[in-house]
């Protein structure tokens, strides 16, 4: 009886110890498992790491690319503005220019006949008719220029005229023109000078 027990004590210690052996290398097995899933996630959060790190590198490659693009078009836009700018002011110039040599060109045959008349002895009418014929020369001169004498028959008007002084006159309506002291001039719609005038009230 007591050798009975004692086999079973000693089968019940065998299976005990052979239960915590297989607990111990179940343990064993799964810390290793997890050991390795750990090396695993490692190796692939290091990659994703180095992925983003060449990812980043190549779009900060590319903003690089772009921003010396935008800088080199910036330095044309700003030579070529600049040549522009350089050019339109030539050109301003040049027209300028161009329109005081026309001018001058229909002036000088003036100034020449006022030389002549002077050089030539004659009486007072002579001297008239040649102040004249000056007079008409010039006006000659302003019509090629396409300068007009500014109109002050058809009463007074503020954007042509300038109105020095008022008068009552029965025999002129309102705001007709009195007399002329100073004769306006005008190149299409631009006013050269005004007339300066005496309205009627």
């Amino acid at each position: 009886m007591e050798e009975n027990k004692e086999l079973k004590d000693e089968e019940i210690l065998e299976k005990a110890e052979t239960v915590e052996e297989t607990e111990t290398v179940g343990e064993t097995a799964e810390s290793t498992e997890n050991e390795e899933v750990e090396e695993e996630n490692s190796e692939n959060t290091g990659s994703d790491d180095l992925s983003m790190i060449r990812n980043l590198k190549e779009e900060n490659k590319k903003l690089s690319n772009e921003l010396e693009t935008l800088k080199d078009r910036l330095l044309r836009l700003t030579a070529e503005y600049d040549n522009y700018r350089k050019r339109t002011a030539k050109e301003k110039e040049g027209i300028y220019t161009d329109a005081c040599t026309d001018v001058l060109k229909e002036m000088l045959p003036v100034a020449d006949n006022l030389e002549r008349a002077l050089a030539v002895d004659g009486n007072v009418d002579d001297l008239k008719k040649g102040v004249e014929m000056t007079i008409k020369g010039f006006l000659n001169s302003l019509d090629k220029l396409g300068v007009e004498e500014i109109d002050t028959t058809n009463g007074f008007d503020p954007n042509l005229h300038q109105a020095i002084s008022v008068v009552e006159d029965e025999n002129l309506n309102s705001n007709d023109v009195a007399q002329v002291y100073q004769k306006g001039y005008k190149r299409g719609e631009k006013v050269i000078r005004y007339s300066m005038v005496t309205v009627a009230k």
